[in-house]
Formats: C-alpha cells, structure tokens, sequence
C-alpha cells in the first residue's frame, strides 16, 4: 500500500461589511486553500500556520473556532489534505516566491463569497468549503 501523504492547511476567512468571505489561492484553473506537506516531526496545526504564512504572508490567524479540522479523502498518490478554520483581519495577500520553484506557488488570490468559491472549486475542496460555512454558522 502506499505511504499516505498528510498535508495540512487552512479555510482562512475575513470578515466583510456584508459577510463572511473566504481565500482562495490559483494554480492554472485549480482553487484550493492555503496548505502544504507536513514536515518531519512538525505538528499538523504548525504545519497549517506556517504554510498559510509563507503562501500568502498572514500571520494574525484566529482560530476561533477551535482546532477542529477536516480531511480530503485521499488523492492524487494517496495525499491528504487536513484543513483548519481561522479567520483574519488581514485583507492584501502576498504571493511569496518559493525559493525552489523560483517564482510563487500560484498565480493568484482572492477574497470570494462562499457562493462564488463554491462554484469555483472541485468536489475534495468543495466539501471543505461546506464544512467550513457550517462552522462559522452565518
């Protein structure tokens, strides 16, 4: 059987003046959260800050409702992917240049209404997206 791969990540949501928006990060026509492999010996929700703050540069996550997560079911050579909740104040995302692809992880970002992100992303982060929504509640 092949070794699972664990990833971690965060759902990261602001609050705007007519409700909850949510970030999305592209690659080529792929929408996913901010997440990232987990290091050797690291801790998942560690994994989860520091992949969120070298992917986009925020670094004032609030996990307000708690360290609950969610798992993908595996993917793609048995990856997969758990995701945290945390809302931010922060509203400008950077794309930071990864130093071993030499340019950023992905192409863009953006803030969208869960309606909008929904559409936007396939089944695995789709799932997400809903379980997130419901956590947050409105």
């Amino acid at each position: 059987m092949t070794e699972r791969i664990l990833s971690a990540g965060v759902v990261v949501v602001r609050r705007a003046a007519d409700g909850w928006r949510v970030l999305l990060l592209r690659v080529y026509n792929y929408w996913d959260f901010p997440k990232g492999v987990i290091e050797a010996g690291e801790d998942p929700l560690a994994a989860a800050k520091r992949e969120v703050r070298e992917e986009t540069g925020i670094d004032d996550l609030e996990f307000r409702w708690g360290g609950d997560y969610v798992e993908t079911a595996p993917y793609s050579k048995n990856k997969i992917a758990r995701y945290y909740l945390a809302s931010t104040a922060t509203e400008a995302v950077k794309l930071a240049v990864n130093p071993g692809l030499g340019a950023p992880e992905h192409h863009e970002w953006r803030w969208f209404e869960f309606a909008d992100a929904r559409s936007r992303v396939v089944s695995r982060i789709g799932a997400v997206l809903d379980w997130a929504r419901k956590r947050i509640g409105d």
